[in-house]
């Protein structure tokens, strides 16, 4: 059987086991899942929702659909519930203008507020048609991801079941009952969001050895806490941002005042390179009061035009180093891990 939305051959009713069936649609629904709600674990749980309620209702599907079809029907109204009458996550600077050095303060706002990290491995297919791999990379972005969570749930399925997944315009309406007109006009004004958003528009660069060696010289900067040649690899209106703290600062000279003022204890970090939607980045340890180094932060980086535009460190580190698989401190002396 030939699954109408990617022109793949699909099983109806086979000899394998439901379990195996559904299974390797594990990671592509988690990504569309991901997309939809703005973080990974509640991503995940949706997914195992989505899992739970497919077994149960297998021996009644008999095929009449393509199984992915079927599944992603599931996911999508598993997250539409789950979007009910609440806000989308956000990032910082969608909630608030930039602070200084002088005005930051340390207001914080509860884990559910804002957008998290996602590793590339459980959002990311690990191999496909590449203009299809780069589509998907380019939307786990967190600018992207940010800029979904802005539009109203059904819209955001029609943007990215479009756009991300290459679902046809008669195929999204079926899956969300909704008329081909009224998918075509969701998706010209989620197109027109994309545009109005610089951030979210802006192509992932491809991490070739220019942004290797970019990302490189941030590493040997930071760890030697060389805060002027750090400074030199931002782009001026660079922003950093730091969840669950409300404030953010913009521009290079901000940031450079903020790491030699309040952000001094980074001094003497290690940085772990891993990969997070779609873009580098790296688990920064910080020295620790009885040696060693401390999980501090994840920090996902933004990388345009050679410069680097966004750093987002993300605190909460008791969930997220074991979610990237990251140990969970650097003993005095040790080897970086490697991090797949």
């Amino acid at each position: 059987m030939t699954d109408s939305v990617t022109g793949s051959v699909t099983e109806s009713v086979t000899e394998e086991p439901v379990e195996l069936q559904l299974e390797r649609y594990r990671t592509e629904l988690t990504g569309y899942c991901y997309r939809m709600l703005g973080s990974v674990f509640e991503a995940e749980d949706a997914v195992q929702d989505t899992m739970v309620r497919a077994w149960r209702g297998y021996r009644g599907f008999e095929g009449r659909a393509a199984l992915r079809s079927w599944l992603y029907r599931i996911a999508t109204n598993v997250c539409l519930d789950a979007l009910n009458g609440r806000n989308g996550r956000a990032r910082p600077m969608d909630l608030s203008g930039p602070s200084t050095v002088a005005t930051a303060s340390g207001a914080q706002l509860p884990e559910v507020h804002w957008i998290g990290p996602a590793p590339d491995g459980r959002v990311l297919p690990e191999s496909g048609d590449p203009a299809e791999v780069a589509a998907q990379r380019e939307s786990v972005r967190l600018a992207f991801v940010a800029m979904l969570q802005r539009l109203a749930p059904r819209q955001r399925a029609v943007l990215i079941l479009r756009e991300v997944f290459g679902w046809r315009a008669n195929e999204v309406a079926e899956l969300l009952g909704v008329t081909v007109a009224s998918v075509n006009s969701a998706l010209q004004r989620a197109r027109a969001a994309i545009a109005a958003d610089p951030a979210a528009a802006r192509p992932a660069p491809v991490l070739d050895e220019d942004h290797q060696a970019l990302l490189a010289r941030y590493v040997t900067a930071f760890e030697a806490y060389d805060m002027d040649g750090l400074a030199a690899l931002l782009h001026e209106d660079v922003t950093l941002n730091m969840p669950p703290y409300e404030m953010w600062l913009a521009g290079r000279g901000e940031i450079r005042d903020w790491m030699l003022g309040p952000g001094c204890g980074c001094r003497g970090s290690r940085l772990v390179p891993v990969t997070a939607n779609g873009s580098p980045a790296f688990a920064q340890y910080r020295p620790g009061a009885e040696g060693g180094h401390e999980p501090w932060a994840l920090i996902v980086v933004e990388v345009s035009e050679g410069r680097i535009t966004g750093l987002t460190n993300f605190l909460d580190t008791d969930v997220l180093f074991p979610l990237f698989g990251l140990p969970p401190r650097l003993a005095a002396g040790q080897e970086l891990p490697e991090v797949g």
